[in-house]
């Protein structure tokens, strides 16, 4: 060991640079953690009785673009899995309808057995946000989306 001025002297130096040889494997295993643990919404099926229907057409739109609205046979009216009062219907469609440059597709399913006085309420409200595509959903419409996927 060499000596200087009366102590020893390192040989190596502390390195002023980062070490980026594992960087790629940090960000590997990070991108692998965020992967797994990613939770997609899921849609959640309302328990009704699909309504019967001889023809139905395919809703063209992006699953972004469609709002779905369930009624159930005692009136209840669920938008986005949250159970909403009938009157504040048009209050939560409007925005989400001007959000969508005016392209959203509302698809109210209701039940078979729902009083007509429920559909035509719904319908008001929806008249009232200003949402003008309005799909009925049937049991044919669903089986068909069951074979697309």
């Amino acid at each position: 060991m060499a000596m200087k001025q009366g102590g020893f002297e390192r040989k190596s130096k502390a390195s002023d640079q980062i070490p980026s040889s594992s960087l790629a494997d940090i960000a590997f295993l990070l991108l692998i953690f965020f992967m797994l643990t990613t939770v997609f919404r899921t849609e959640r099926d309302r328990p009704i009785e699909w309504p019967a229907a001889e023809a139905t057409e395919q809703i063209d739109e992006k699953r972004d673009n469609i709002m779905n609205i369930w009624l159930e046979g005692n009136g209840d009216v669920w938008i986005n899995d949250r159970l909403t009062p009938m009157e504040q219907v048009s209050e939560i469609v409007a925005p989400e309808w001007q959000a969508s440059g005016r392209r959203m597709v509302v698809s109210l399913r209701a039940d078979a057995n729902v009083p007509y006085m429920y559909v035509d309420m719904v319908q008001e409200q929806l008249q009232q946000a200003g949402a003008i595509y309005l799909v009925f959903a049937t049991e044919l419409e669903r089986s068909m989306a069951r074979e697309r996927r």
